[in-house]
């Protein structure tokens, strides 16, 4: 991704070439040290986005279903519905160029089709987080990085290596010790509930798998299809989706006929009508800095990383689900969250050699050059 950094940090959008995917690493440097700057300025701001508006939109969403909360499809439609808040940021953004700008049916099919992915994928995660603690649902996600190594090894050129199947395999298996040991989040006295657990890993599971090809497509897009290197393309890309992810919902709210149900869902809220609003709106917001973190990552680095990020703040989850909603924290979960860390570590680390030996390559590579110019 190093000459995308290029492209980008230095206003060239004019380039019609990819980027290279072959064997992305974590991340490759810019060349000097204005463009250096920018680059980490880009990276920490959307990282902070991404890890702070996951977290505040997690637990919200969880405190939406504690109060009394119970719309599937409201909460799925509030994932997305901020994206009004982009247009503000967008104005202060200078616009892409137009002749450079893929045909217009182009990006109209990648941003109908990935924001009903996205619809789709945000309806399966309400579910999780309503059948799931908030715990269990953080460590179950955190599959996605596993998911997202083989979505890349296919889309993006990433390479399997010994340390990235050892991190699948972690992954894969902190998720398995959760979905067998349904009795850690149970009292064991309603087969329902038992069967609903059971339900909300799957669908979480299958979430996660969702959110890893999301992120693979919209890499895929950025560097085959749109190939244009200014943050506008970014916004666009949320902001548009989301429409669509929201249309979505909108019609889903009204075709299962749960909009019904909102005004006594809104009276019978715990906290009081003033904090359902504000925890839908608030919800809302934090969802828009996790998706502009997301995608601004995906775009200035890649999928991969984007995921790695994302994948970072859920073992911390669990802590604040203790903390906040007394979740269960037993031997099984203390166990699953740390092969979860360890297989995140195994993956970093991996990432972490690819950076030692692209940055080797480089200095080889330049001291070749000038040994070239003395002779």
């Amino acid at each position: 991704m190093g000459d995308n950094h290029r492209q980008f940090l230095h206003g060239d959008a004019s380039s019609s070439n990819p980027p290279p995917t072959q064997n992305p690493s974590l991340f490759n440097f810019p060349p000097n040290n204005k463009t250096r700057f920018v680059f980490w300025s880009l990276l920490i701001l959307n990282t902070l986005f991404l890890l702070c508006g996951q977290t505040a939109a997690t637990l919200l969403g969880r405190f939406y279903y504690n109060q009394g909360g119970n719309s599937k499809w409201l909460a799925t439609l509030i994932q997305t519905a901020g994206f009004p808040f982009l247009l503000i940021p967008l104005l202060f953004v200078h616009p892409s160029n137009p002749s450079i700008s893929p045909p217009f049916w182009h990006l109209f099919l990648i941003y109908l089709i990935l924001g009903l992915i996205i619809a789709g994928d945000n309806l399966m995660y309400s579910y999780g987080l309503l059948y799931l603690p908030v715990s269990t649902y953080s460590l179950v996600c955190a599959s996605q990085l596993a998911f997202n190594a083989v979505f890349s090894y296919f889309m993006n050129g990433q390479k399997f290596t010994i340390l990235i199947l050892n991190s699948v395999v972690l992954l894969t298996f902190s998720a398995a010790l959760l979905g067998v040991n349904p009795d850690s989040d149970s009292d064991g006295s309603s087969e329902v509930s038992r069967w609903k657990y059971i339900l909300g890993f799957l669908i979480t599971l299958g979430a996660s798998a969702t959110y890893s090809l999301i992120l693979s497509l919209m890499q895929f897009s950025f560097e085959k299809i749109i190939k244009r290197e200014t943050f506008s393309v970014v916004l666009d890309m949320q902001i548009y989706t989301s429409l669509v992810a929201s249309l979505v919902s909108v019609i889903g709210l009204f075709a299962s006929g749960e909009w019904k149900q909102l005004g006594d869902e809104m009276e019978g809220f715990k906290s009081g009508k003033i904090s359902y609003f504000l925890t839908l709106i608030w919800t809302g917001v934090a969802w828009q800095l996790a998706s502009v973190g997301v995608v601004g990552l995906v775009f200035v680095v890649s999928s991969l990383f984007s995921n790695v990020i994302s994948t970072l703040a859920l073992p911390i989850l669990p802590v604040f689900a203790v903390i906040f909603f007394k979740d269960k924290m037993d031997g099984v979960k203390i166990i699953a969250m740390l092969i979860a860390i360890w297989g995140f570590v195994s993956y970093v680390y991996q990432h972490y050699l690819d950076d030692l030996k692209g940055k080797k390559v480089a200095r080889d590579c330049e001291a070749g050059g000038n040994e070239d110019g003395r002779i």
